[in-house]
């Protein structure tokens, strides 16, 4: 039986994110929140792997007291358990920091019964890093699969998972021994829907909130006094100007090119050559 822990983020839903013009800062307010999308496969692939070995899939979810909705959404998809990660000390944790609280909470329902896998989205849409799941692996010792597009198989006996990598032009079969971190593409499998007596039972259950003393953590690992690393401005990218096409009245090309090549060279980006 297999003991898996899923790392989940609640995020804005970037389609309808807004920039304070005046503090370069996100405007959250009103902004619907959502499960990170590659978390929700994330979900999906622990369930399955419970499904098809047996065991208990557990949420871990690092946020303010609103995110306790994302691990009751979470548990109506199959999972067994949901753990908020709530605490002022925690606030404005960078990748390090967060990757230090996580690893501290997997610490935790270690020692309470052992994990054998942990598996990530491959990334927030907020963050856009990749870079919490590797670090919760580094911080645990857990062997480090990325960009995992399907779980072959996992051996109890031998103690071992096989993954089938997607990398850019390429696919990789890796075995590795558990216990296991894997980050998971969209690939690993599609959300499924809830149904209606599940997310009922899902609104109904009550999360247990950890701070930093549930993980046996202090001030300075976590939050900014942990954070090397912070973001001073947030900004959105200029408007870019609307090119111009250039069609030529008769539909030549090589009129066309002419026109552009004269043009180019009007405005100082070409320089005329000599026969």
């Amino acid at each position: 039986m297999l003991r898996i822990v899923v790392c989940i983020k609640q995020v804005p839903d970037t389609t309808q994110v807004r920039i304070d013009p005046e503090t370069n800062t996100l405007v959250r307010e009103g902004i619907p929140a959502i499960i990170n999308p590659f978390d929700l496969h994330a979900i999906e692939a622990g369930v399955r792997l419970k499904e098809r070995y047996g065991g208990t899939c557990a949420m871990v979810c690092m946020g303010p007291p609103q995110a306790v909705d994302a691990l009751q959404k979470a548990l109506s998809f199959g999972a067994d358990q949901g753990i908020l990660l709530s605490d002022r000390a925690l606030v404005g944790s960078d990748t390090l920091a967060t990757s230090a609280a996580l690893a501290g909470a997997i610490r935790k329902l270690d020692q309470q019964q052992k994990v054998d896998l942990v598996l990530c989205g491959k990334q927030t849409i907020d963050g856009d890093t990749a870079q919490v799941g590797p670090g919760i692996a580094t911080r645990l010792g857990f062997s480090q699969l990325s960009y995992v597009g399907r779980i072959e198989s996992v051996d109890l006996e031998k103690r071992t998972v096989r993954v089938r990598r997607i990398l850019e032009g390429a696919e990789e079969v890796v075995e590795a021994p558990l216990p296991a971190l894997l980050t998971v593409l969209k690939e690993i499998g599609e959300p499924r829907y809830a149904a209606l007596p599940a997310v009922i039972q899902g609104l109904r259950t009550a999360i247990p909130v950890w701070g930093i003393t549930n993980m046996d953590l202090s001030s300075d690992e976590v939050g900014l006094a942990g954070s090397p690393t912070q973001v001073r401005r947030i900004f959105a990218p200029p408007q870019r100007e609307r090119g111009e096409i250039l069609a030529g009245g008769d539909g030549n090309p090589d009129r066309v090119a002419l026109e552009l090549v004269e043009r180019l060279i009007a405005d100082g980006l070409l320089e005329p050559t000599v026969s």
